[in-house]
């Protein structure tokens, strides 16, 4: 992706990293660069190829690379706090009792095994006295507290066209396997993926002492199968408007009239409200016929398979290995176990985005007292501050768009509101009990007090301080409800943000992530929200073409991306996330060259700072997927696979042209008018 006059450039750059001291080498590490690959051919391979050559993907991960290298460090330094606090003793019911003995819980292996099925006995009972669909339904609404996935995806959340209070939403739900493609397709992985899944739902069954294990694991292969039929792809799925269907009670009653929903929202305890969010109505209307089309004996099968499926990883090895086998080795090709004390952390702390754990907030507490200081807060912020007036600006210069239009979308970046680091307002967990010998209690009693954390926000002010990952989490995201952009404190680190580094490189690294960020105000979904978070059309209709006319272009460049033999990327599932690549990515640019016109930088290490900027993008992508892995992910991440996200933006962007002298004939080179630019 970077690129660069390769002739000048490759006598040149010996010479100037002859040069290179250590402090510098530590703070740009070249030797991950191929240096037979030229930046104007593929600046992916430039900056990471020796790295790509050289580095095997533990045999615990699916994919490795910067990413999950950071991720790894804040593992490690969770640890070694989790630890700390497990071998004190502290006043019961404290926080520090609660994380210490949650560990506790799930490092003592030899008593979970020793427990085997039995944490599971009373509910496989209540599944077995399942006598009819009206009981079946019934008890759909009691594993949502248990969070254990039936076809009736439930939840509370901010209502999208009225940012000030929550709703009562549903989404189609349902199946075990990573996409409604690993039933409906025979692509020889796929047709393994079903074949592993009866094997699992088999070896569940005769762990368990379930009877009839095999004829089970058809049925229950039929009727995911008859569930994956009906639910939307993805495509359409993550399409706003469509999956804005308010609806009351009466009119859920006429679209699905063969489920009981008063049953059903009766054992959520969310039985008085007005109205919901059918997010997949289509779905629902299917649902009504499969649901009692189904024998009820089927129903006791499928509710069987997937609480024990859901309670595996924290019941005897048996079940974790059988777990394993299915969701790790066969879907993302892992050979590996990960170490209990890894998933103990995991569990304690929360694995990634959206995911709290048990405790999350507390070991984030502890997390960002050592691990981030205040000056990283204060120069995160002048970062920020730097890629809004930025954007504004290209919002001025942008030609495709009306005045009438433009106005609008400053109000909205002028009300995008920046949480950097933590939270203000941290969790409470006074009443989650835990103990130290209670692994399944501990899990099922911390997923009670979520949801309910989660249910009663129903009739009261949204909550604008809370943050949807915990700061120990290297990852960042935009809330298009509440226009907000959020970077946990783990992000702010290298590859991403150095004080010691140079400000190309970090405006290369986290500043394309702040404009990434930002920019998702403004790619083809963000872009139906206004300022307050209401899903509302700011637009006018001719620039709302202009839009739909470039991103169209984004569209087709990414589909001719080949990731795997016969695999191409989806460029309308990853859509948005290239508009926020591409975008984010020339508005950091342009932020730095604002804040180098007073002051301009020396070259570092024999660098201009206008190549820095992108080798420092590149290298935030260094990534390697085991081929599992990236077939699951074409299919179900909105992401495209790193190398393409490295290369894509690059090739639309004039700065990388001129940063690297590109020429016609140069791989990444595109003809100036068809340089894809949005915002």
């Amino acid at each position: 992706m970077s690129k660069k006059s390769l002739f000048t450039f490759v006598l040149l750059m010996p010479f100037a990293f002859a040069n290179v001291t250590m402090a510098q080498e530590t703070i740009l590490d070249t030797s991950t660069f191929d240096r037979s690959v030229r930046p104007q051919d593929d600046l992916y391979l430039y900056v990471n190829g020796t790295w790509l050559q050289n580095t095997e993907i533990p045999a615990d991960k699916s994919n490795f690379g910067s990413f999950i290298e950071l991720a790894d460090l804040s593992q490690e330094r969770i640890r070694t706090l989790i630890e700390k606090t497990a071998e004190s003793e502290h006043p019961k019911g404290s926080d520090a009792q609660k994380v210490g003995d949650f560990y506790k819980s799930f490092m003592n292996v030899e008593l979970v095994n020793e427990k085997g099925i039995s944490p599971l006995q009373e509910q496989l009972e209540k599944i077995r006295s399942l006598g009819s669909h009206a009981d079946v339904l019934k008890y759909f609404g009691t594993l949502q507290k248990m969070g254990v996935k039936t076809p009736v995806g439930f939840g509370v959340t901010q209502d999208d066209k009225d940012s000030t209070r929550y709703i009562v939403v549903i989404i189609q739900s349902g199946t075990t396997l990573p996409d409604r493609d690993y039933y409906l397709k025979d692509d020889e992985n796929l047709v393994a993926a079903r074949k592993a899944l009866k094997t699992y739902i088999e070896k569940l069954f005769d762990l368990a002492a379930i009877e009839n294990g095999e004829s089970a694991a058809e049925s229950i292969l039929e009727l995911e199968t008859k569930l994956a039929e009906v639910q939307w792809e993805r495509v359409k799925l993550r399409q706003a408007e469509k999956r804005y269907n308010l609806h009351s009670k009466e009119m859920l009653t006429e679209l699905a009239p063969k489920l009981n929903w008063d049953e059903f929202f009766a054992e959520t305890e969310v039985a008085a409200f007005e109205e919901l969010n059918v997010m997949t109505p289509s779905f629902f209307e299917s649902v009504s016929d499969i649901f009692v089309e189904t024998p009820v004996e089927v129903w006791r099968q499928y509710l069987q398979f997937h609480l024990i499926d859901a309670a595996a990883p924290i019941l005897s090895q048996l079940f974790v290995d059988a777990h394993f086998e299915l969701h790790q080795k066969q879907l993302s090709g892992t050979p590996q176990q990960k170490p209990r004390w890894k998933r103990a952390v995991d569990a304690a702390a929360g694995a990634g985005a959206g995911d709290f754990g048990v405790m999350g907030e507390v070991v984030g507490k502890l997390y960002v007292e050592k691990y981030f200081p205040p000056e990283s807060k204060a120069r995160m912020d002048q970062l920020v501050k730097n890629l809004l007036r930025s954007f504004g600006q290209s919002i001025d210069d942008l030609t495709w768009m009306t005045d009438e239009t433009k106005k609008r979308a400053k109000e909205k970046l002028a009300k995008i509101n920046t949480k950097i680091g933590y939270t203000s307002k941290w969790r409470d967990y006074s009443k989650l009990v835990i103990e130290p010998d209670d692994l399944f209690g501990n899990m099922v009693r911390s997923q009670e007090v979520e949801y309910r954390r989660m249910i009663e926000k129903l009739g009261k002010p949204v909550d604008r301080d809370e943050w949807g990952m915990t700061p120990q989490t290297v990852n960042a995201y935009y809330n298009p409800s509440l226009n907000e952009i959020v970077f946990p404190a783990a992000i702010l680190q290298p590859p991403f943000f150095s004080a010691k580094a140079p400000e190309a490189l970090n405006y290369g690294g986290i500043g394309a992530v702040i404009g990434h960020e930002i920019s998702h105000a403004f790619d083809d979904q963000g872009s139906k929200y206004d300022g307050d978070g209401n899903l509302v059309n700011w637009w006018t209709d001719s620039d709302r073409e202009a839009f739909e006319k470039l991103t169209k272009q984004l569209v087709a460049q990414y589909e001719e991306y080949e990731a795997l033999p016969g695999q191409n990327v989806n460029g309308k599932l990853t859509l948005g996330e290239n508009i926020a690549d591409l975008s984010g990515l020339a508005i950091a640019n342009k932020a730095m060259n604002l804040s180098f016109a007073d002051n301009p930088p020396k070259k570092f290490a024999g660098w201009e700072p206008k190549q820095l900027f992108f080798v420092g993008w590149s290298r935030v992508w260094q990534r390697k997927y085991r081929d599992d892995e990236l077939s699951k992910r074409l299919k179900n991440d909105p992401h495209s696979p790193s190398q393409f996200r490295a290369n894509g933006p690059v090739m639309n962007i004039d700065a990388f042209y001129e940063a690297f002298d590109l020429n016609e004939g140069d791989r990444l080179f595109k003809p100036e008018e068809d340089r894809i630019k949005i915002w």
